[in-house]
């Protein structure tokens, strides 16, 4: 049963990647253009001259088939863990079913995953960061990461056991506010990183930061709905399955 999950959470991966990589089309790759656009002005302007240096990968490459294969593989990828850890927490959330808990889990995770740590370290464009800050950059957005998962994983933890003595909506209430706390400690204890230029168009950094958050909001709304929906349809196939007996946990 658990390939059957796994199998299901691939396909609606790779449906999300393809409605994403649809999305990026429209609305991302437009502002990488102009970042890069914007890069190379800059250079100009300095008086640096615009060196064509061999490209490994052409720019056309990198915004379709590229973006094509990248969004195809990370949907499938997250598709997969997504139907493990659905696998597993399902029967344990209350009394969802099968869509109510795959649409809870794929907001938690676009809120552990890509909200809470995009809050702290926004995407930015190319020309918008410094090459020498790369692997601190990265470091502190993996740090932000961990902590938001982890503060998440508690707060389900906390919401689960408080359910029995104070009830669902309480517990959840609580543990939320213990999300919240944790993740804003975070926020604050980390540094900060703003290497914008001044010069670069306010208006371009946001439409690029709301178009990688779009990408998001696209690719773990189709994940969480459409495996709800499959999962769904298999389980009333059949109701003897070992998803539709197992009991919640207490």
């Amino acid at each position: 049963m658990v390939g059957n999950l796994l199998l299901r959470g691939m396909l609606a991966g790779v449906v999300a990647g393809l409605l994403a990589f649809g999305f990026a089309r429209v609305f991302g790759e437009p502002q990488v253009d102009r970042a890069i656009a914007f890069e190379q002005q800059m250079s100009r302007a300095k008086g640096e001259a615009h060196r064509h240096e061999p490209e490994l990968v052409s720019r056309e490459t990198q915004a379709g088939l590229g973006l094509f294969t990248g969004m195809l593989v990370y949907g499938a990828a997250m598709g997969g863990l997504f139907a493990l850890v659905f696998a597993f927490v399902y029967g344990r959330v209350g009394g969802l079913g099968p869509r109510g808990t795959a649409a809870l889990l794929a907001l938690g995770a676009f809120v552990a995953l890509v909200l809470v740590p995009g809050l702290k370290y926004p995407a930015n464009p190319p020309s918008a960061g410094s090459e020498d800050t790369i692997g601190i950059r990265t470091q502190l957005f993996f740090a932000m990461l961990v902590i938001s998962v982890t503060a998440m994983a508690l707060a389900v933890a906390l919401a689960r056991r408080l359910a029995a003595p104070y009830g669902t909506w309480n517990g959840a209430l609580v543990a939320g506010a213990a999300f919240v706390v944790v993740v804003a400690i975070a926020q604050v204890a980390l540094p900060e990183i703003n290497e914008v230029p001044q010069q670069f168009s306010a208006t371009l950094l946001w439409q690029f930061r709301l178009a990688s958050l779009g990408i998001h909001v696209v690719l773990w709304t189709t994940l969480g709905l459409l495996f709800g929906a499959l999962t769904e349809r298999s389980l009333a196939e059949r109701p003897g399955g070992w998803l539709a007996k197992r009991p919640a946990s207490r």
